[in-house]
């Protein structure tokens, strides 16, 4: 990892309720040589969230400020509820004009993807699903995949993240890499801020579901048109998934089963990314090829934001 990187840290969400995990992650990147800014950001609270909902939307519509000079990566410190608040105070065509092609990687996941849906929707802003500050840089043991993934995914032209899949069929497709938190995904479907994605890669994880509500948020996506318009749906962690005595054998597997044959659309297993310690690092909205063959899973990408080498 040569890129020594400027990063600019941004609070859409949660307030950091574990500061050392904050401290943590700053002095890794920093260690890595990396220069971090707006450690302002981990000092706001109110309520539950990291400031105001127009402290926290000012944060990314300070992007479209041409007078300031523009980060390499812009990195959410941790997720937890906050996102839907924002997406009608983002200056949408402030940040079209201003990032719209530029190298500059906004990362993060959970509720994250909220706004990566609006900003792909509203703005045609690509950003990257991944690691944020608090979780994942910050952790107590730096995971050594998810490290050394993002600084790849930001370095190269073509991407490439691999991983064992061996309940899933083998395919062959090609489609626009996109998804993120389930829930999040599901909660947009209908409004303004859902991008309308034709022939996609589309990948997901969630935290603390049953099987069941799994299965209802997909049902939810299917009957809304979503998940007949994607080639393929890549399943990550879904973690810390609670299962009742009276599901009586009903779970994940089983719910995707039954979700995959309603849609007739191909679940491939097993990829790491979502909320446990390993995450890829992956693009939403842009073009990606995806090859499943004996057990093994294969996904490429390109034109995902790729901040300039110094």
């Amino acid at each position: 990892m040569a890129a020594h990187y400027d990063i600019q840290l941004i609070a859409p969400a949660g307030y950091p309720h574990n500061p050392d995990a904050m401290r943590i992650g700053i002095e890794r990147l920093e260690a890595a040589g990396h220069r971090v800014h707006g450690r302002e950001v981990l000092q706001r609270r109110e309520l539950r969230f990291a400031g105001s909902d127009a402290q926290r939307a000012a944060d990314l519509n300070a992007l479209a400020d041409a007078s300031k000079p523009l980060p390499d990566v812009v990195l959410a410190i941790r997720g937890g509820y906050g996102a839907h608040p924002l997406l009608p105070l983002l200056d949408y065509d402030g940040l079209r004009a201003r990032l719209g092609g530029a190298p500059v990687a906004l990362v993060g996941h959970s509720d994250f993807t909220a706004l990566q849906c609006a900003l792909l929707a509203r703005s045609g802003v690509v950003t990257l699903g991944g690691p944020m500050l608090g979780p994942d840089f910050g952790a107590p043991e730096l995971d050594p995949l998810t490290w050394r993934q993002f600084w790849a995914a930001l370095a190269a032209d073509e991407a490439v993240a691999t991983w064992e899949s061996p309940e899933s069929a083998d395919l062959a497709v090609e489609g626009t890499v996109w998804g993120g938190n389930l829930a999040m995904l599901g909660s947009l479907v209908g409004s303004a801020y859902f991008p309308s994605i034709e022939g996609g890669i589309l990948f997901i994880e969630d935290i603390a579901e049953p099987p069941y509500r799994v299965e209802r948020m997909l049902y939810h996506l299917l009957h809304a048109g979503v998940l007949g318009r994607q080639k393929a749906v890549l399943v990550g962690d879904f973690t810390s998934c609670r299962v009742a005595e009276y599901d009586n054998g009903y779970d994940l597997g089983v719910a995707f089963e039954r979700v995959a044959a309603a849609s007739g659309i191909p679940f491939v297993r097993g990829l790491p990314f979502g909320h446990g310690p390993t995450k890829f690092t992956l693009p939403f909205g842009t073009p990606g090829r995806l090859r499943v063959a004996g057990g093994q899973a294969s996904l490429a990408f390109s034109g995902h934001p790729r901040p300039k080498t110094p």
